[in-house]
């Protein structure tokens, strides 16, 4: 894994400064330790920093196509390398290196933009055609790799792996986003379609942009997508012989590396599953790591002891406190945008517990939102249902009214809590599932701006993107819908993100085989019932793994990662969330009421609401303004 960065001039080739791409690099050296590199030639300069996996002597970059015609600089790991190797030495290729990263130059060459249909793996890269004068920059399907992009006011396009990248070039204007805020408000996150800083770009997952020097700016071009238009015909028992191969070929095509390599263990479905795949590919026991906390309501370590012992894993666990608010900067710090999932702590903890023993952790990322994993998913497929079985007119009138006279009560029991799914029931699904997604809604969100922000965001709002996307997917029903909300918009934005930016801060490499394509796209031709069935999300993985894992790990309830933040902002972070209504500079912006800001904070204090959620939002919204210059 590494960190790319460069500079491409499309008007004139103006002379590229190497210092200027030497520090835009020092700023991503958490991300390749192990080297550097930077090459210039009139009008380009591209910059690397390397975290060597694969040939880890042999491979340095930027790296040169045989004939000097290319070069490439490049994050990620192709894992059918080796078969593209065969493919294109028998077209007349040669090789200088035992690495992947030749094989993309020589893919280039070979088959120009559609070589990229060719990788399988998780990579983000710039090569540069020396003859063409074109630049391309490419992103992988689900977008586990970052690309960030920028045109600056001296006619060069500045790119990097990771904002900061950008950050250390001084023509980059720090300019807020007004819409990035309406965005981060209802997601928690900026979605890859916008960036917190006016002007940049981030590459969209499956999407190239080829530059051609003397040619205007063009946008990105969509080089893969996912589609569930077709449905997969076969018996239970055969799909489920198919899913078992795709799981052990996605499993053993990413345990290949020249460093010490393992995985996550956290003794949930997910990670359970890649684990007994791994000892059953491996000749020697898999390292496994997990981490615990003093909690017992949030602890899940004999779970992964559990499966550990079944596989004979050398197994670290480490049990933390969750009380780690002191390290939020450190957060800020590690996303530059801001970043309001929680559970990036926990992922942060156990990427530097792995990152004690091996260099490459392969995860269990990924199932959930291809084979139905959330809640969420399976809510929306039966009230697909009930939709199905009212006209729209008589839904937006019955279930609107009922939803707007029943109380919300988020302290009830589940089935209580009725309030949002009447209201989801009131609306088309798309909307609906963009509600269930949301932190807050359209209407939470308005409370909370000030009437200058209102008027400066107009008639945006963070839904429309999601709802465009759900509606424009190659789908036959809701829950396909819900899946590709998930898989295009949630997983790359939310999950993704955390994941590369938590393991790199540690110069680890995250692995995700359950998010190989091929496997992806098996599960979007899967039969609804093969997904979802009595109330059981991924029913065809955990009938598929039931050789291998007891059903009290492949049936109990899901738990993700928790961070006790509502006590944290009535306790140590009590006076933290009074300064983001008064001297944070988030109230200086002016886009908040930051009365209601303060009301909010005291209720929460009080133990009156629970806040806990949305003044953590605040706060890294705040640190983040205040990291990037922003007062």
């Amino acid at each position: 894994m590494c960190g790319i960065a460069g500079l491409f001039h499309l008007d004139t080739p103006k002379p590229v400064d190497p210092l200027r791409i030497e520090r835009m690099c020092d700023a991503l050296v958490h991300r390749g330790p192990d080297g550097g590199g930077v090459w210039i030639a009139p009008g380009v300069g591209l910059g690397h920093r390397r975290l060597s996996i694969i040939d880890v002597a042999g491979s340095p970059q930027p790296m040169a196509s045989v004939d000097g015609r290319a070069m490439l600089v490049f994050n990620g790991e192709i894992y059918n390398y080796r078969e593209l190797r065969a493919e294109l030495r028998a077209l007349g290729a040669t090789f200088r290196t035992d690495g992947d990263s030749e094989v993309i130059l020589a893919a280039w060459q070979q088959w120009g933009r559609d070589c990229l249909s060719r990788l399988h793996g998780m990579f983000a890269f710039a090569l540069y055609d020396l003859t063409e004068r074109t630049l391309l920059l490419a992103r992988d399907r689900f977008g586990v790799k970052p690309l960030f992009y920028v045109p600056l006011s001296d006619g060069s396009l500045a790119f990097a792996s990771e904002l900061k990248g950008l950050l250390a070039h001084p023509l980059l204007r720090r300019e807020i986003d007004p819409l990035a805020v309406e965005d981060y408000l209802a997601w928690g996150y900026v979605p890859d379609h916008r960036s917190i800083l006016a002007g940049v770009h981030k590459l969209p997952a499956g999407h190239s942009l080829l530059l051609r020097a003397g040619a205007p700016l063009p946008g990105p071009v969509q080089w893969w997508d996912l589609s569930f238009a077709e449905r997969l015909r076969g018996k239970p028992a055969d799909l489920e012989a198919e899913l078992l191969h795709l799981l052990r070929q996605a499993v053993s095509s990413r345990m290949v590396a020249d460093v010490p390599l393992g995985a996550f263990l956290s003794g949930g479905v997910d990670s359970s599953s890649v684990v007994a795949l791994m000892a059953e590919a491996s000749a020697t026991p898999v390292r496994t790591c997990s981490i615990g906390f003093d909690v017992g309501a949030l602890d899940e370590t004999g779970y992964a002891d559990r499966v550990a012992r079944q596989f004979g894993t050398h197994h670290q666990a480490r049990t933390v406190s969750p009380d780690d608010f002191e390290h939020a900067d450190d957060l800020v710090g590690m996303f530059d945008e801001p970043f309001a999932d929680a559970s990036a702590l926990p992922t942060w903890r156990v990427c530097q517990l792995a990152r004690e023993t091996v260099t490459v952790a392969l995860s269990g990322d990924g199932a959930d939102e291809a084979f139905g994993g959330y809640r969420r998913q399976r809510f929306h497929h039966h009230e697909e249902r009930l939709r199905g079985l009212l006209p729209a007119g008589v839904r937006t009138g019955l279930f609107g009214t009922l939803g707007a006279l029943y109380p919300k009560a988020d302290w009830a029991p589940r089935p209580l809590r009725a309030k949002t799914t009447l209201l989801a029931l009131a609306e088309p699904g798309e909307a609906a599932y963009a509600r269930a997604l949301a932190i807050n809604d359209p209407a939470a969100r308005d409370r909370l701006f000030s009437e200058g922000f209102l008027r400066l965001r107009g008639d945006y709002r963070a839904e429309q993107p999601l709802i465009a996307m759900m509606q424009g997917a190659s789908a036959r029903s809701g829950l396909d819908r819900a899946h590709y909300a998930d898989l295009r918009f949630w997983l790359p934005g939310d999950i993704l993100t955390k994941v590369d930016r938590t393991s790199m801060a540690v110069s680890l490499e995250a692995r995700e085989p359950l998010l190989d394509h091929r496997l992806v796209e098996f599960a979007a031709g899967l039969p609804e019932a093969l997904r979802v069935r009595g109330g059981q999300g991924k029913w065809l993985m955990k009938a598929a793994m039931r050789r291998y894992l007891p059903d009290d790990i492949l049936f109990r309830p899901k738990q993700g990662f928790v961070t006790p933040i509502s006590a944290w902002f009535r306790g140590p972070l009590a006076g933290a969330a009074r300064a983001i209504a008064g001297s944070a500079p988030l109230a200086r912006t002016g886009w908040f009421d930051t009365a209601r800001l303060g009301i909010i904070a005291e209720a929460h204090i009080a133990g009156q609401r629970d806040h806990g959620r949305l003044l953590w939002q605040l706060m890294m919204l705040d640190r983040s303004l205040d990291r990037l210059g922003i007062t």
